[in-house]
């Protein structure tokens, strides 16, 4: 069966059908993935059983591998990862053993993010595989940020044209504040890098709001007050639902999306019930 590609009626995404991802791809079939992706910044795969190796191999077509978070930033108090599981994967559950917890994020409400924009050179990318899922609840909902910028008012991208912002890597996107770092009392002293509010995508060569996540944002050169009102501004016309394409996962089912002009978050979920997913992040590059 050939590869096809069912888009969504939506502002991004489509499915990729005709796949087996525990199968090596031909260079024909990544080079069609890929496009896709580019096309639709979102792609969702139904029906996978992947091992981690086959995820990570899977990944590994589409570029270099990047960390999860708790390496990127160097910390020293994180999850311990499980024995067995491959550096490359994040483990993203709920799930406790013996009292401690498995993965990252828990059963809260993850809010509106970019992954790992906290860092200089932010991945491009992740893929996200889920193992068990919650019968209700745990749906990720995601965010054309190239249609955000394109539909902005031509006076408020003259507001934004050149402007960084801070990306704060003091809080998890479910809003946990990490242990290694203090809490925040001034954000325009927050940590983190400062990238461009509008980047350039460099394959695309569109222009998308890259704004990483609210807690702790902080636009350069501004007041305190000037920088939440203009934030205020911007995510309030971002976060409109006319962006947006909604997940409703199943287990087996693959998602791949692009970090440099895609956000996304996650609904709650009932915590007495399992949620296991598997995630691998891409390398990428400074944003420009």
């Amino acid at each position: 069966m050939a590869i096809s590609t069912h888009t969504f009626s939506s502002a991004l995404g489509a499915e990729i059908r005709g796949v087996d991802l525990a199968r090596p791809l031909s260079s024909e079939d990544a080079k069609a993935i890929y496009g896709a992706w580019l096309d639709h910044s979102v792609l969702l795969f139904r029906g996978q059983k992947l091992s981690d190796a086959q995820l990570i191999a899977f990944s590994r077509h589409f570029g270099d591998l990047e960390f999860p978070p708790t390496r990127l930033l160097n910390l020293k108090i994180g999850i311990e990862q499980k024995f067995g599981i491959p550096p490359e994967i994040n483990v993203i559950s709920n799930v406790k053993e013996n009292g401690k917890p498995i993965g990252q994020l828990g059963a809260g409400e993850a809010a509106w993010h970019t992954d790992s924009g906290f860092v200089e050179q932010p991945p491009k990318g992740s893929i996200l595989y889920a193992i068990e899922i919650p019968a209700t609840g745990g749906n990720t909902c995601f965010l054309s940020m190239y249609a955000a910028y394109e539909s902005l008012p031509d006076d408020v991208k003259d507001e934004i044209s050149g402007r960084r912002a801070k990306h704060d890597p003091s809080y998890t996107s479910a809003g946990a504040r990490r242990a290694d770092f203090e809490e925040v009392t001034d954000v325009s002293r927050s940590p983190g890098p400062l990238h461009p509010i509008v980047r350039t995508h460099p394959e695309t060569r569109r222009k998308a709001l890259y704004l990483g996540r609210r807690l702790n944002g902080y636009i350069e050169g501004l007041s305190v007050a000037e920088s939440d009102a203009l934030l205020d501004k911007l995510w309030a016309h971002t976060v409109q639902p006319k962006f947006v394409w909604e997940h409703r996962w199943q287990v087996g089912d693959v998602v791949m999306w692009d970090n440099r002009c895609v956000m996304h978050r996650r609904e709650a979920f009932n915590d007495s019930t399992r949620r296991v997913m598997h995630r691998t992040q891409l390398k990428g590059d400074r944003p420009y």
